[in-house]
């Protein structure tokens, strides 16, 4: 006979009254081992895949298959489960059957509670192994080293456009585009200190700074900003220096210090910050596009992405018109457009474009190649699927967040 979960005597005491509750205990536990049997048995068959896969060849991180999963899933929820719910639950639940295939290594933009670091989380699942490094530049090298299978870096984001250090490590010898991540992304105010008079300086990294600067200057006018490598680096000056406040995620005012985690701060000393002040991003919608890279080029999933990279002759009239002409004619829609200098060079530069649609579909790949002979060079990033849109931020919890501390 199957054992019932555990109780402490006060919790069982304090139950004892309420009528049927033991026996509705009993069946949420049966339903509990049912939930397991079932993990059990999709964790067979993913070993069994993860057999075919290595003798055939092919890598284990199927991010459109995992989004589209997802999708049908809420499509088919009769409730009352929430579907809000479903990415989470089904993100680790992708993440370990996945670990019985291969356990990834995903290097990214660190150290370890950084938004990007959620950003590979939010990709991978917990049961990854995380590798983060100093710059953009050096989690792409440790592609090429072989010391990691995929990388996570941000790319753009909507209150402040693009990551230039991106941009341009794209141009180097970077791994083909796989995927992308969308996150939103709240700042919150983090300090020893118990209220907002205490504080005197105010650290991060240049984007969030950039991206709170109404609110700063609205409660903390005058103090210096102070600009770190990382949110992770203000976190800790913050830990040191108890008049400074750094801008980073929650996970910051009690996350280790760095190194391989497999998830966020399993280890380090705790950081001691506390929450001076939650949600100061000047706009609800604040979101980061990060990019993934390496392993795989994916197949067309239906909802896609091509990113090309394109140079044009310089001090030639209507360049720029001619090259995004054929993109026009073919009914291919630009995403987006991103200008970066090119080194060496000064005034001429590289245009990176986004394109909706896959490399493998005739009439983007028709397009592609006479936007090609009309340029000086080109390079495609690659094609991947596009991320599923991240939930609404929570309006009312945005409402009281200038009083708090």
């Amino acid at each position: 006979m199957s054992e019932p979960l555990s109780q402490e005597p006060r919790e069982a005491e304090a139950e004892s009254g309420v009528a049927g509750l033991a026996g509705l205990r009993a069946e949420l536990d049966e339903v509990d081992r049912a939930i397991l049997a079932a993990l059990n048995r999709r964790a067979a068959l993913a070993q069994e895949v993860g057999l075919r896969k290595r003798a055939a060849g092919v890598g284990v991180y199927r991010p459109a298959r995992e989004r589209d999963l997802v999708a049908a899933l809420a499509a088919q929820n009769p409730g009352p489960f929430p579907s809000a719910a479903l990415p989470a639950v089904f993100r680790e639940i992708i993440s370990a059957t996945r670990g019985l295939e291969s356990r990834l290594r995903i290097a990214y933009l660190g150290p370890a509670g950084t938004f990007s670091h959620l950003a590979a989380l939010d990709a991978f699942g917990s049961q990854a192994e995380y590798r983060p490094a100093d710059s953009i530049p050096e989690a792409l090298a440790a592609l090429s080293r072989g010391e990691a299978e995929h990388a996570v870096v941000p790319v753009e984001n909507s209150s402040e456009g693009v990551v230039t250090q991106t941009l341009d490590a794209l141009l180097e010898d970077a791994p083909p585009l796989c995927g992308e991540r969308l996150l939103r992304i709240s700042h919150h105010l983090l300090s020893q200190a118990r209220e907002l008079a205490e504080v005197q300086r105010v650290a991060s990294h240049p984007q969030p700074l950039a991206q709170c600067r109404n609110w700063l200057a609205r409660h903390l006018p005058g103090r210096a900003l102070i600009e770190t490598a990382s949110t992770a680096a203000a976190a800790e000056l913050a830990r040191r220096d108890g008049a400074v406040a750094a801008i980073g995620a929650a996970l910051l005012a009690g996350a280790g210090d760095g190194g391989d985690c497999g998830s966020a701060g399993e280890s380090g000393s705790l950081r001691n910050l506390q929450v001076l002040a939650r949600s100061i991003e000047d706009r609800s919608d604040n979101t980061t596009r990060f990019l993934v890279l390496g392993g795989e080029a994916p197949e067309a999933s239906g909802a896609d992405l091509t990113s090309v990279a394109y140079t044009v002759r310089r001090g030639e009239a209507g360049a720029l018109h001619k090259l995004l002409e054929p993109f026009a004619k073919a009914r291919v829609n630009l995403a987006a457009i991103h200008a970066r200098p090119m080194r060496g060079r000064p005034w001429e530069y590289v245009f990176f474009l986004d394109l909706e649609g896959h490399q493998s579909e005739p009439h983007l790949q028709r397009a592609c190649q006479e936007a090609a002979a009309l340029s000086s060079s080109h390079r495609l990033l690659g094609s991947f699927p596009r991320a599923a849109r991240p939930a609404r931020a929570n309006q009312a919890s945005r409402a009281n967040r200038a009083g708090e501390g």
